[in-house]
């Protein structure tokens, strides 16, 4: 070590992180750690709690491990704790970071630093500081909480999500630092509720408990740039928006980039790479089922505004909830067009709400689909052994027909996915029945660490349902054949 260090240099934990730890490289290779620009930054903007939503491969997991560490070797009765998404990775975590980094530590400091416990998921120093990895963290106050890929835990591990809120979080002391770092998985969940609490506070100082947003995209990365002339060029729309949105120009050599690798990544692009936050959470997780399809609608800009053409019959398409929810989608079809004008849901309220709801939209209605349910006799509905099909009818809704069953809901699910290629979205209109849409998922098999082929059922299963039901009939509806030619959206038509 250089003599000429003073003491002050050694109080510095920047200069500690710049000067003391060995890592590995992105080509295996072992250099000594120094913070990239994104990580500067994020040292500069340093708060107690802090929420991280980030591109792919900046090396945040490695900086806040390193943190972790140093705050253990140079100061006594620390407790520092990693959560890690996977007992694989509890393995990897603590002996790729911050066991191979302790071990390079020059001899001098792991002299008087040296273990009293050195396992495969904790190190504990002489001076009773130590830095832990796991997939859990209850037991003990800490002050240093690291939660890693949270996005993903709430995704696949809703109850150890859960658990990470009400137990690992609240045991980190008042004065600590809490870092939830993440990539986008999907708009919902604890990590996606918690970036946007964090959000509304941009801005704005804050207080010591209060989380504070970070957000790191792939274009700050100077290494994320390739030749343009070995990539074709596309979405030329996409690239000025983003440069609009962040005021920040994109050379032909990022874009080059971004082309070629969502060539690869393909629906994937958005949630690993974004360009802003609000496009992180655009892409669904993995296990959603409609993930691909609304990738296609937005880069086609068919989520827009949708105007209704009075001169054609809306047609709606229901669901029946068993939990007494009932969500209606309607539909126009214009030419090759099938034209989503709005959703509407509710629970708890019986069909003559609906009927009436219908009615004041003011629209010329064409055939109200039904599933297959909607000819069944309920007996609790105060109409004796009566159907839905013909309780509607009593309330003059005309042109009723039931969409058949189908043994198995995936066969209609998959229908539905081919049949998006033509649908248009009101953007406005069919918010929140766009929401249940991108959040309709897979079941998560703990087990078996997959998804399971079939879908999981909660609030989003109704609206899925009832567009189910026109994926299951949209080959067999009739267009009208004058009709006048595409939706001229313009410019502030479309999101």
């Amino acid at each position: 070590m250089d003599a000429r260090l003073s003491v002050e240099d050694w109080k510095n934990p920047v200069w500690r992180l710049s000067n003391l730890y060995w890592i590995t490289d992105k080509q295996n290779r072992v250099v000594k750690f120094k913070p990239n620009a994104e990580q500067q930054d994020f040292l500069e903007a340093l708060h107690y709690r802090n929420v991280i939503l980030k591109a792919r491969q900046l090396g945040f997991s490695t900086l806040i491990q390193l943190m972790f560490l140093d705050a253990c070797v140079f100061n006594s009765n620390v407790r520092a704790g990693v959560i890690a998404d996977s007992l694989d990775n509890v393995t990897v975590i603590f002996r790729d970071k911050i066991k191979f980094a302790y071990d390079r530590l020059p001899d001098g400091i792991r002299n008087e630093r040296y273990p009293l416990q050195d396992s495969t998921s904790e190190l504990l120093l002489s001076n009773n500081s130590s830095v832990r990895v796991g997939t859990s963290m209850r037991s003990g106050t800490l002050q240093y909480l690291h939660v890693s890929e949270f996005g993903k835990i709430c995704a696949k591990h809703p109850d150890k999500a859960r658990e990470i809120i009400t137990g690992a979080i609240p045991a980190v002391s008042q004065d600590g630092f809490l870092f939830v770092e993440s990539t986008a998985e999907g708009r919902e969940g604890p990590f996606y509720d918690m970036v946007e609490r964090a959000r509304k506070r941009i801005g704005r100082s804050h207080m010591p408990i209060e989380e504070k947003f970070h957000f790191f995209p792939w274009w700050r990365r100077d290494e994320y740039e390739t030749e343009p002339d070995s990539v074709v060029m596309s979405d030329r729309r996409y690239f000025a928006e983003v440069e609009h949105k962040t005021g920040v120009p994109l050379s032909e050599r990022k874009r080059a980039w971004y082309v070629a690798t969502r060539e690869v990544l393909r629906e994937d692009m958005k949630r690993e790479y974004p360009s802003t936050a609000d496009e992180a959470f655009e892409a669904s997780n993995e296990g959603a089922w409609y993930r691909e399809q609304f990738d296609n609608m937005r880069r086609d800009q068919r989520i827009c505004r949708v105007p209704y053409e009075p001169s054609l019959p809306v047609n709606t398409f229901w669901d029946l909830g068993a939990n007494d929810t009932t969500a209606i989608w309607f539909h126009q079809l214009v030419g090759p067009e099938h034209r989503f004008l709005r959703f509407y849901e509710a629970n708890g309220r019986t069909l003559d709400h609906f009927v009436k709801y219908l009615r004041d939209t003011g629209y010329t209605f064409g055939k109200h689909y039904l599933p297959h349910d909607g000819d069944h006799k309920r007996l609790q509905t105060g109409y004796a052994n009566r159907s839905v099909k013909e309780m509607l009818q009593d309330l003059m809704l005309r042109d009723i027909e039931i969409v058949p069953r189908i043994d198995d809901v995936v066969v209609g699910i998959n229908q539905t996915r081919m049949a998006l290629s033509t649908a248009y979205f009101d953007a406005e209109g069919c918010k929140e029945g766009l929401d249940h849409l991108e959040k309709y998922s897979k079941e998560w098999d703990q087990r078996g660490a997959c998804w399971k082929d079939y879908p999981k059922h909660d609030s989003h299963s109704n609206a899925a349902d009832s567009l189910r039901q026109w994926g299951q009939k949209q080959k067999k509806l009739v267009a009208r054949q004058d009709w006048g030619g595409p939706i001229n959206y313009g410019k502030s038509g479309v999101i």
